[in-house]
């Protein structure tokens, strides 16, 4: 499925009033129009801070309920993403799982490792869980270029899971698609920048 294509799976799941709230919480508490330079280095007359959506108690419910059926429909064992875009997401992923019955293992990957204790990059796995052999799907909450989502990624993979398909709520339509393609990973979105515009 493209990126740019409003997210099919919650359509067929029968959340398609809960998939129009959602767009109406990201537009009046994350998105803004105008001239700003964003993370990348990149100029846009979007900006999505996601935060005070997927922070907020409904927004947060709304997010993880589509995330959840995609990631059912993919078939991922296991979600994961960069501190911080993807942290809250994969917290209310794995309650609203577990509440529903689908539970779906979560973790984050840490920009750099922890430089105490056991001095980890992939945090949330228990003792035992090991990644290794487990179709994974790398998770964030917007994507430009997709640089972020390959971070995570190629930390994951290194830990031997499998992963091509990375899912973000809003899909800037700014390189990110192509890129991880290029990586082999296809990049699923909720929204599309120019949905807002």
């Amino acid at each position: 499925m493209s990126a740019a294509a409003l997210l099919r799976p919650t359509q067929e799941h029968g959340a398609a009033p809960d998939h129009a709230e959602l767009f109406d919480l990201v537009r009046s508490r994350s998105f803004r129009s105008g001239k700003f330079t964003l993370s990348s280095g990149l100029e846009s007359n979007l900006y999505f801070n996601l935060k005070p959506t997927m922070m907020f108690p409904r927004g947060a419910y709304l997010a993880a309920r589509a995330f959840l059926d995609v990631i059912y429909d993919e078939g991922a064992e296991f979600v994961g993403g960069l501190e911080m875009g993807a942290v809250p997401l994969i917290g209310a992923l794995a309650a609203l799982g577990e509440a529903e019955g689908r539970p779906v293992g979560t973790f984050f990957v840490r920009k750099a490792p922890k430089a105490h204790g056991t001095r980890e990059t992939i945090e949330g796995l228990g003792p035992g869980e090991s990644l290794a052999g487990k179709p994974v799907m790398m998770l964030d909450d917007v994507a430009t270029t997709g640089g972020s989502i390959m971070v995570a990624i190629n930390a994951a993979r290194a830990a031997g899971a499998e992963v091509d398909t990375a899912l973000v709520l809003v899909d800037r339509g700014e390189g990110a698609e192509e890129f991880l393609a290029g990586q082999g990973v296809r990049l699923l979105s909720i929204f599309h920048g120019r949905q807002f515009l």
